[in-house]
């Protein structure tokens, strides 16, 4: 399957190193056509609302919703799970507005609050995972379907609903591909995984 990544703005090629290295067959996507080419795109961190407009100015906006509402998996991290989320707490920014949650933007504060800290995941084998929060949001409220994959000081980071994989935090920037490997298993196994077990 070709893995898509969304290539406007942000750290998207960060998120393409890592998957070639992978062995994944990755394209930049900044086209509704070259979106028609891919099975699973990745969206990635960077400035949410820049991110949505440069989807309406192109017309990706539609199209992309209308795939994902078909079942292709996506992988929204930081700004990208800002635009999966259905509600943004005092936003009306554009957004694909897919994902049963609700997110607050900013809410660790501004970039000099950025930090890092090391995720305890039971499923996991090995060393934690770090994880770099960039004006990261925080999921307020799960809804319907939405499986919490990872909490971080109780609140979600890693959620799932169906195909949709999202995270509040940058995976992309430690060289830690176990989340972009349960992104592929996502892409490639039936809606109905236990994809929590495979973070091994």
């Amino acid at each position: 399957m070709k893995i898509g990544v969304l290539a406007f703005q942000g750290d998207f090629q960060r998120h393409y190193e890592l998957l070639i290295s992978m062995g994944a067959d990755v394209r930049y996507i900044r086209s509704a056509n070259e979106l028609e080419e891919v099975g699973a795109l990745v969206l990635p961190g960077g400035e949410s609302t820049t991110i949505g407009k440069l989807l309406v100015r192109f017309e990706m906006m539609e199209p992309l919703r209308a795939r994902i509402e078909a079942g292709m998996p996506v992988f929204g991290t930081c700004a990208g799970a800002i635009l999966l989320a259905k509600e943004i707490e005092g936003s009306s920014q554009d957004r694909v507005g897919v994902m049963n949650i609700r997110v607050a933007r900013n809410a660790y504060g501004r970039q000099i609050e950025s930090f890092e800290a090391d995720l305890q995941i039971d499923s996991m084998k090995g060393e934690p995972m770090r994880a770099v929060f960039i004006r990261a949001p925080i999921i307020t409220e799960i809804g319907a379907n939405v499986e919490v994959v990872v909490n971080f000081e109780g609140s979600p980071v890693v959620v799932r609903q169906g195909a949709l994989l999202a995270t509040t935090f940058h995976p992309e920037l430690t060289g830690d591909n176990r989340l972009h490997r349960l992104f592929l298993d996502l892409a490639t196994t039936p809606a109905q995984a236990d994809l929590s077990s495979r973070l091994r």
